[in-house]
């Protein structure tokens, strides 16, 4: 199903990948290795943290926060914003509406 949005849906995938891209160690949501995600091309890494995006926003419909990597992103439903997190320090959010 997915999270509540207002946006159109491109625009939140590409912020949601652009996130997922700032968080150093995504690779183990997939429970890959450091060395095979450094074998990867660049084009490969986006496609990977683009198909994780759209993991995330289908998952945030039922579950609030996931895990990724060091980080864990919420989906804040009262302000329509998911949030992603390393510790106590916001690394990003995007918006929905």
């Amino acid at each position: 199903m997915g999270v509540k949005h207002g946006r159109d849906y491109g625009l939140i995938l590409a912020e949601l990948t652009e996130a997922i891209s700032c968080i150093s160690d995504s690779y183990i949501f997939f429970e890959m290795e450091s060395s095979d995600w450094e074998r990867l091309s660049a084009e490969d890494r986006h496609e990977v943290h683009e198909a994780l995006a759209e993991d995330l926003f289908y998952a945030l419909g039922t579950q609030s926060m996931i895990e990724v990597g060091c980080a864990v992103v919420i989906h804040d439903a009262d302000n329509h914003v998911i949030n992603f997190l390393i510790g106590e320090k916001e690394l990003t959010s995007v918006t929905l509406v």
